[in-house]
């Protein structure tokens, strides 16, 4: 499972602020990739098909990797956390 983030550390990376490209703001966290289980029917998918994985997000099977033996799945939405507004 490939858990995306976002890719810049700060909202404007073009913005030109010391001389600092938006190479300079790249987010070394944001990608993150975990193993985990899925049922079967899950690991049965067709590439680019989508599922909702509880309480995590919603994923689609990676065009590429994805296989029924070793499923990838590529987080495409983030859930809001309505906990943490509390």
């Amino acid at each position: 499972v490939r858990l995306y983030d976002r890719l810049f550390s700060v909202p404007d990376p073009d913005k030109d602020e010391a001389g600092k490209t938006y190479r300079d703001y790249l987010n070394p966290a944001s990608v993150r990739i975990v193993h985990g289980w899925v049922e079967p029917s899950a690991a049965a998918l067709a590439p680019e098909d989508s599922v909702q994985f509880e309480r995590l997000g919603y994923f689609t099977a990676d065009r590429r990797d994805h296989a029924p033996g070793a499923p990838v799945f590529n987080r495409t939405v983030t859930l809001r956390d309505t906990w943490s507004s509390r």
